[in-house]
């Protein structure tokens, strides 16, 4: 699992780091990094897919929240009942209505 957890994540990790330096042209040299080619490959996708190249970033980042809910929800359907006995702990420690008025010797002589 932890494998599969870094190669999703080493991905969108890369992908991000490259779309905000490009973005904001931050190239330290190199051309890959400087606007220019941030807007040519959005340029190059958008004639591929023809569509308008502003559409695509947040096509991207719906695609990303979606993959990620999905790995997650895979997660948390490896680790349920692990998820079930924690909630039935928390539900148990916890009572439904608690009790926090202060006690007298913990409020403060302050005028």
């Amino acid at each position: 699992m932890k494998t599969f957890l870094l190669l999703w994540a080493m991905p969108i990790a890369f992908l991000g780091a490259w779309y905000s330096l490009s973005y904001y042209d931050m190239s330290f040299g190199i051309f890959m990094l400087t606007r220019e080619a941030h807007d040519l490959v959005f340029r190059i996708y958008g004639n591929v897919l023809g569509i308008p190249p502003e559409t695509i970033p947040p096509l991207v980042m719906r695609a990303v929240v979606v993959d990620s809910l999905v790995l997650f929800a895979i997660m948390a359907f490896r680790r349920r009942k692990t998820i079930k006995a924690w909630w039935a702990a928390r539900q148990v420690s916890s009572p439904d209505v608690v009790e926090t008025r202060a006690s007298p010797e913990s409020l403060s002589s302050a005028p």
